[in-house]
C-alpha cells in the first residue's frame, strides 16, 4: 500500500505548476576546459571568487553519493539544515490550510518554521522515556497533515528513537516523514539513509555542523527519493550554497580519518563526563545519550546554570521544554574543557 504513494499528490499546486528559475550555470556545465565565460554578468577579473558557484554542487554531491551509497539525484544541499527544512515546508504545506506534527521536546526550528510558513503545528509529546507515542500520533493525523518531523538522535534529550516505532509511522502515515539526523554520527544506530528505497515518503536530513565540525560554513544535506529532490530543486535559490562552503566541505569530507578520530574522542569524553556527573549530589538523573551532549536533571537548573555562568562556563538550560523540568544540557567539549567543567561542577556542589 505504502509503495503506491504518489509524492506528487502531496505537493502544493503552485509548486507543482512552477517553472523553476534557470541560472547561467544551470544552462552550461563546464567540462574543465578553458572557456571564456560571458554569460552571467560577473566581474571578469579573477580573484578566486568572482564566478558564481556551481548551483548543483556537483563535486560535493559526487563525494557524498559515494560515501552514503546513494545516487546524486537523491541529494539536495542547503544553506544549513534550516534552509532544507524550510524548503520542505514550502514544497508540501499549503499556508493557512495544512498542518505538521512535531514531538516535543524537540528541535525548536520546526515550530518557528510553522509560524513563518503559516502552518498549524500539532504537538504530540514524547512518552516519559522520550520515545514517540505512536498511537497518539496516529490519532492526531488529519487529512491536512502533510509532514511528521522526527529528530533522532533527539535534541534536547539525546536519545535515538526505536527503529520499530519509526517504521510503524513510515508504514502508516500517507504524508512525508522527515528524520533529522544531525547527531547520527555519534550514535551506534544505523542511518535511515539506507532505507530511502524502501520508503518513498522518507526524507533524511544531516549536517556538516556537528561531527564534521563545520558549523561556521552552514551546509545542510537532504537525502530523499529522486521525486522529492526534483521538487525541492524547483524552489531552492539558484546559488544557495556558496563557493567557500562547497570547497571547505569537500576538504573536510575527504579528511574522513580525522573526523572519525574527533568523533571517537568526543564519545570518550562523553563517558568521562557522565561518570563525573554521577558523583554529584545535585544531579538527580542523567539521560541516555546517542549524541555529543548529555541532558541532566538537577536539583535547581536556574541556580546551577547561573553558578556555571559565573564560572565562565555556558551550558543550556532546557527547563522550559516539555518533560525537561530542571534540566541542563551539556555539550561535550575538548578534553581540556571537560576537565575544567568537571572541576567547576565539583566546586559548586
Amino acid at each position: 500500500m505504502k509503495n503506491m504513494l504518489n509524492i506528487q499528490d502531496l505537493v502544493r499546486k503552485t509548486v507543482k505548476d512552477l517553472k523553476p528559475y534557470s541560472s547561467a550555470r544551470d544552462e552550461y556545465v563546464s567540462d574543465g576546459s578553458e572557456m571564456i565565460f560571458l554569460d552571467a554578468n560577473e566581474n571578469p577579473f579573477e580573484n578566486g571568487l568572482n564566478r558564481y558557484p556551481d548551483p548543483q554542487q556537483r563535486s560535493l554531491k559526487t563525494l557524498l553519493s559515494e560515501e552514503k551509497q546513494v545516487t546524486e539525484k537523491n541529494i539536495l544541499l542547503g544553506n544549513g539544515s534550516d534552509e532544507v527544512l524550510d524548503l520542505i515546508f514550502r514544497a508540501f504545506c499549503e499556508p493557512n490550510q495544512d498542518n505538521i506534527i512535531t514531538l516535543p521536546p524537540t528541535y525548536g526550528m520546526y515550530k518557528v518554521l510553522c509560524g513563518i510558513n503559516a502552518i498549524e503545528n500539532k504537538e504530540v509529546l514524547l512518552t516519559t522515556d522520550f520515545e514517540p507515542d505512536v498511537n497518539q500520533i496516529l490519532k492526531t493525523i488529519t487529512k491536512k497533515s502533510k509532514i511528521i518531523f522526527i529528530c533522532s538522535p533527539n535534541n534536547p534529550t539525546g536519545n535515538a528513537f526505536s527503529k520499530d516505532k519509526i517504521e510503524q509511522l513510515l508504514n502508516s502515515f500517507h504524508g512525508i516523514l522527515v528524520i533529522d539526523e544531525a547527531y547520527v554520527d555519534f550514535s551506534s544506530g544505523e542511518s535511515w539513509v539506507k532505507s530511502l528505497n524502501k520508503y518513498p515518503n522518507l526524507i533524511v536530513t544531516q549536517t556538516m555542523s556537528k561531527a564534521y565540525g563545520m558549523a561556521g560554513i552552514r551546509l545542510g544535506i537532504c537525502y530523499a527519493s529522486e521525486g522529492i529532490i526534483e521538487i525541492l530543486n524547483k524552489i531552492k535559490p539558484p546559488y544557495n550554497v556558496n563557493q567557500l562552503t562547497q570547497y571547505q566541505s569537500l576538504k573536510r569530507i575527504l579528511d574522513e580519518t580525522l573526523v572519525q578520530e574527533e568523533v571517537k574522542k568526543i564519545l570518550i569524553e562523553r563517558d568521562i563526563l557522565i561518570k563525573a556527573l554521577k558523583q554529584l549530589s545535585f544531579v538527580e538523573h542523567i539521560y541516555d545519550s546517542d549524541a555529543n551532549f548529555v541532558l541532566v536533571k538537577v536539583d535547581d537548573a536556574d541556580k546551577r546554570y547561573q553558578e556555571l555562568l559565573e564560572s565562565k562556563v555556558v551550558v543550556r538550560n532546557r527547563s522550559t521544554q516539555p518533560l525537561c523540568e530542571n534540566t541542563l544540557r551539556f555539550t561535550v567539549g575538548t578534553p581540556n574543557e571537560n576537565r575544567k567543567l568537571i572541576a567547576i561542577l565539583k566546586e559548586i556542589e
